[in-house]
């Protein structure tokens, strides 16, 4: 990092805290809806850039990058599949949402089963956010610091989690919206830059392409490779995407925001076309780093080096800065967003249930204070990381694997289907936590296993979650025809929700539906030049 590279890094963080700023001094006032969902009262495109930069975070980036270099391109399935899921937040999942007028996915929930259904998730997202993405995206940051900036790992960790806590804790979701654009316009740049500056380094595309080999830029894998195998992307991964982009607070909440199903169907397609890009932009530098340090112009310590790496060796004055600011923009993107839904949900699904009368002032003070104490929280967490083995949060993150398919299934059946009930969904949740829970347990002590029980505990994660699934939905449809509610829910039918056209205005709907087709001509295009 040379003066000019710390002037970029120094300038982003000015322009962060100037658009938090300037993005408070815009609410009209300062009540619960404001603070946590932004007046609803955003654009498709602050919906769309929110959507992309929340999901992309510093270890996000190491990650992609890191894998690429490691085994090709077949991560990138994950990128171009949650493009089709987003289509079907936009048309199927948020005219639900809008309808109903939540705040949080767990008082959806509520209002679609059970009180218990509720406290089930709220309780499941505090924990998952807390314990994977507050402490890894503090963890990125201060690596961050560390190995490109030169400057202490806790120093760096408190700078991250102190700045973003500020704007977050002071601006509530329309901070987070705002920042979260610029943020995505840096990042960005950032990863244009690595990726453009890499190719010339290599020689070009197609010089990769052939140096690399076929294998490294092939998406489709053998139904027996233990990473990435087809029948697990197209059957697997979906039913993850379904969890994350279109059921989890942290995503949600952001369409939630918008002004309308309009603003928020446009940003849901604004999303699904950003996230053909990383691909091309995360991935491929990784493979770039491999190639390069094959040939022997640097060494790669491990594939999750590849970024770092590339970026210190390549880049020149003043890029450096600009990258840094990039991962700087994804990490702290990510951790407002989760500030923010981790305090909505503590706000709205906990303190409210046990202080119906509270004002909103009081709900906003509460939410303030939430999020103060999560960034409490993520510093009390810093002097422990360095004590839990890596191996320890590759477990805790594959829970999330494990946990999503029954909650995909209670919210996919809820919406489709009107006869689904509380005690049904209870049990599915019950019953799909259960068998995810044995199922990290067989994979925690695989070492001492054999025959069945070491088949299940080695099969693959995303074929696990097609089995989680199906057994969670069937266990659903029984329960829901064995003990029906009284009166089964009708207000959030799909009957209800969309008669009469409500659900999908339409102004600009053909231009909407052929935005989206394109998306999937897209994704057509990309799984045929990689197959």
């Amino acid at each position: 990092m040379e003066i000019f590279d710390w002037g970029v890094v120094a300038a982003y963080f000015v322009l962060v805290f100037g658009v938090a700023i300037l993005a408070t001094r815009r609410r009209k006032k300062s009540d619960s809806q404001d603070f946590f969902l932004a007046g609803r009262n955003a654009g498709w495109f602050v919906v769309g850039a929110s959507l992309f930069a929340s999901n992309i975070g510093s270890e996000h980036l190491v990650g992609l990058a890191g894998t690429g270099a490691a085994s090709g391109i077949a991560v990138g399935q994950f990128e171009i599949l949650a493009g089709l899921i987003l289509l079907l937040l936009g048309w199927l999942f948020v005219p639900f949402y809008m309808r109903s007028g939540v705040f949080t996915m767990p008082e959806f929930l509520e209002k679609r089963y059970s009180e218990g259904a509720k406290f089930y998730l709220a309780i499941i997202s505090i924990i998952g956010y807390v314990l994977t993405k507050i402490s890894v995206t503090i963890a990125a940051g201060g690596i961050v610091f560390q190995s490109l900036m030169g400057l202490d790992f806790w120093t760096g960790a408190v700078i991250v989690v102190v700045a973003t806590g500020l704007y977050t804790i002071w601006g509530g979701l329309r901070a987070v919206l705002y920042t979260d654009v610029l943020q995505m316009i840096v990042l960005l740049l950032g990863a244009v830059a690595v990726t453009v500056i890499g190719l010339q380094a290599v020689g070009g595309w197609s010089a990769l392409r052939v140096e690399a080999g076929d294998a490294a830029f092939s998406l489709w894998r053998p139904m027996s490779d233990p990473e990435f195998p087809w029948t697990g992307i197209l059957f697997g991964a979906p039913i993850l995407g379904v969890w994350y982009w279109c059921t989890d607070q942290y995503i949600v909440q952001r369409v939630l925001s918008a002004h309308g199903l309009e603003q928020a169907r446009r940003g849901t397609i604004f999303a699904a076309w950003l996230k053909q890009l990383p691909l091309f932009l995360f991935v491929v530098p990784g493979i770039i780093a491999a190639t390069l340090a094959e040939r022997g112009l640097f060494v790669l310590d491990s594939p999750d080096a590849a970024l770092p790496t590339l970026v210190a060796q390549l880049l020149p004055v003043g890029f450096k800065g600009l990258v840094v600011a990039g991962l700087l923009a994804a990490l702290m993107s990510s951790l407002s967003s989760v500030f923010n839904s981790c305090s909505t949900i503590v706000t709205m699904d906990i303190y409210k249930r046990f202080h119906e009368d509270a004002s909103e002032r009081l709900l906003v003070l509460v939410g303030r204070l939430s999020t103060a104490a999560l960034v409490g929280l993520g510093l009390l967490w810093i002097p422990f990381m360095s004590r839990i083995s890596g191996q320890f949060y590759t477990y805790l993150q594959s829970v999330q694997a494990y946990i999503s398919p029954p909650i995909a299934a209670v919210f996919l059946v809820g919406i489709l289907w009107p006869r689904a009930s509380a005690k049904g969904a209870g049990w599915a949740l019950g019953v799909g936590a259960v068998l995810g829970i044995g199922r990290l347990i067989l994979e925690l002590n695989k070492d001492a296993l054999q025959g069945i029980w070491l088949t299940l505990a080695v099969e693959n994660f995303l074929h696990v979650a097609i089995i989680l699934f199906l057994v969670s939905f069937l266990v659903l449809v029984v329960g829901s025809l064995i003990f029906p509610d009284a009166e089964p829910e009708q207000d959030l039918t799909w009957h209800a929700v969309f008669r009469d056209g409500q659900a999908i205005p339409t102004k600009g709907r053909t231009r909407d539906i052929w935005l989206s087709l394109g998306v999937v001509a897209a994704v057509a295009v990309l799984w045929i030049y990689f197959s």
